[in-house]
């Protein structure tokens, strides 16, 4: 008798002790070459995504165009990664998040040394377009990728590491093709990007830790739909898709003019300057990788709201005919836009139970097609009604973030008290 009692105590102090969680964590074996593997790939991502942001008052002068049709250039690459981001997504979910990855990177970067070669606005949008396509697969197996390799307490700050790689990106290549373009062109400076963008690529697979925790799904159209219905189905999701997309409109439409306002009166600044303006992306790689300590304090939806406010304040203060104040307007729009983007999409991998690909493609869809919509509408409202008008769409985008928050909070209380009752 005594044998066989004490065997099972055995064994219940046996089952007892968890499993060790295996996936990565900071400090952790693999997790640095992670962090900056997926920095470098959200460096080359932006740099080359908007690459033609900062020259387009030039692309304008060379081709004999106004800023709403050299927008397109902008407008064409977000347009396409929002169109194939989901297919992606999928192709990631079949072949592993790192091999669409790294063959994203790779055509992504041959076509941005074709890019500076374009004949005419039409070729150059077209190539602008393939390549905002090839660049779907980053953003489309990233988040999942981190969503499966890395402990969910760390979730938001590694996801913050790959938005502040996302901010280096666009802010050294708009910097960079602004003082490149001034002494060779607008094509040197393209082809400048496209080369740093190849070492990127290059770094990005030799560093990046293969998968653990990867488990191949399946490529048939009828499960992808059923998939995505069960996302679109989430009204939580598709408040996390809407914001994403209108944060996006204000900061699509903000830098897509800002190099026509300032090369003009009052300011009169040369083109190395303006390009120099977009430093202040540097206050996105620092409220993006901030985001996980504001999540922690006020919440998810106290950080959004506090992203909210602070994109409005820097709208405002961007109407005044003041340098300093319109700079100091840029780095507010840029630390709200940054931390409000971070915080929504590790929402949304933290939610997604099933399917993160496609959870985190259907937010990066929306994410982009807010991009084109706010670059396209900001220069026709800068056309219309100077920047009064961009800043106008602006603020009605962060309305829309606002309010949207603030039916999401409606809806938790409300199922807590059904919980209560």
């Amino acid at each position: 008798m005594p044998a066989s009692t004490e065997a099972p105590m055995t064994m219940g102090a046996v089952s007892a002790v968890p499993a060790p969680d295996s996936r990565m964590a900071p400090g952790g074996p693999g997790y640095r070459r992670m962090s900056f593997a997926l920095f470098l790939a959200g460096v080359a991502t932006f740099a080359l995504l908007y690459s033609t942001q900062a020259l387009l008052p030039l692309i304008s002068g060379d081709f004999g165009v106004a800023a709403s049709d050299a927008s397109w250039t902008v407008a064409a690459a977000t347009g396409g990664l929002a169109l194939f981001v989901l297919p992606m997504s999928a192709l990631s979910e079949r072949y592993g998040r790192r091999t669409v990855m790294t063959g994203s990177l790779a055509v992504a970067v041959i076509v941005g040394l074709l890019v500076p070669l374009a004949p005419s606005l039409p070729v150059l949008v077209a190539l602008r377009a393939l390549q905002g396509a090839a660049l779907a697969g980053l953003p489309a197996a990233a988040t999942a990728y981190l969503a499966e390799e890395v402990r969910p307490k760390a979730l938001v700050t590694a996801i913050g590491l790959f938005v502040a790689g996302n901010s280096v990106g666009g802010m050294s290549g708009r910097v960079i093709t602004g003082w490149v373009a001034q002494e060779w062109g607008w094509r040197v400076a393209l082809g400048v990007i496209g080369a740093i963008a190849v070492g990127c690529a290059v770094a990005f697979r030799l560093l990046l830790p293969a998968p653990k925790h990867f488990v191949a799904g399946s490529l048939k159209p009828r499960v992808l739909v059923r998939t995505v219905r069960a996302h679109l189905s989430n009204p939580l999701m598709c408040r996390l898709y809407a914001i994403g997309a209108l944060f996006m409109t204000v900061f699509g439409g903000v830098y897509t003019v800002i190099g026509y306002r300032l090369t003009q009166a009052p300011f009169d600044l040369p083109q190395g300057v303006v390009g120099s303006i977009f430093l202040v992306y540097l206050v996105g790689t620092v409220s993006a990788s901030t985001a996980g300590r504001l999540v922690g304090r006020l919440g998810r939806r106290g950080a959004l709201y506090a992203a909210g406010a602070t994109t409005a304040a820097g709208l405002v203060l961007s109407l005044a005919d003041s340098l300093v104040l319109v700079l100091l307007g840029l780095v507010l729009i840029t630390g709200g836009f940054f931390a409000g983007h971070a915080c929504a999409s590790s929402a949304v991998s933290k939610t997604a139970t099933e399917g993160r690909a496609q959870a985190s493609a259907l937010y990066q869809s929306a994410y982009y097609i807010g991009s084109s919509a706010g670059s396209t509408v900001g220069a026709l409202a800068f056309h219309a009604a100077g920047w009064a008008g961009t800043v106008g769409v602006g603020l009605l985008a962060v309305l829309g973030v606002v309010t949207i928050t603030v039916l999401g909070t409606r809806a938790a209380r409300a199922q807590q008290r059904l919980l209560v009752a």
